[in-house]
């Protein structure tokens, strides 16, 4: 169905990114789940496995927590790496032509943070251009990001609150993963 790639650098300890993959992979176990940080601690990425694992599926999700305004950066370094001349650009880089991208990431902050005068200063939208633009760039059609905020412990959110709203997340990913198929 969808190929995950998830980029949190310590998912045994994460609320809200774990119950996501939990709950996709309960609801869905035709979803394949790269742990990008299991797979490479050493960040020594391995462009052809993954690039294989990519041209399997239709739908690639980015799942991560939004850090610093962007995506953590072993995902950064993923692009870097897989993202190939000849492969996702170039003359003939077009083997991932029509293949639905999506990000799904998880904000600490409250959404009230994020807008012109916030906290932040910026709407979440406006930090995913760089998202967009890979997409366009590579050929792929661009899906609008999900996300969902207040996830952060250490900002004082609740566990059980966070689970509920990651489950929900979760729910909605599943129903755009169905409708992409």
């Amino acid at each position: 169905m969808a190929l995950i790639i998830l980029a949190h650098p310590n998912i045994k300890k994460s609320v809200a990114n774990k119950t996501v993959i939990d709950e996709l992979q309960q609801n869905n176990p035709d979803i394949e789940v790269r742990n990008i940080y299991k797979l490479y601690p050493d960040f020594k990425i391995d462009p052809k496995a993954e690039q294989k694992a990519l041209l399997k599926h239709n739908t690639i999700v980015f799942q991560y927590p939004f850090y610093w305004y962007n995506m953590p950066a072993i995902l950064k370094h993923w692009f870097d790496v897989v993202y190939e001349y000849q492969f996702a650009f170039g003359s003939k880089g077009d083997k991932l032509k029509g293949k639905n991208f999506l990000s799904s990431f998880t904000i600490g902050g409250a959404e009230n943070e994020y807008k012109t005068f916030g906290e932040h200063n910026f709407r979440i939208h406006e930090f995913c251009k760089n998202l967009e633009q890979t997409a366009y760039k590579s050929k792929m059609t661009y899906i609008d990001p999900i996300y969902f905020y207040e996830t952060s412990l250490t900002a004082g959110f609740s566990s059980s609150d966070i689970k509920v709203k990651a489950k929900n997340h979760a729910q909605r990913l599943l129903t755009l993963l169905e409708e992409l198929a």
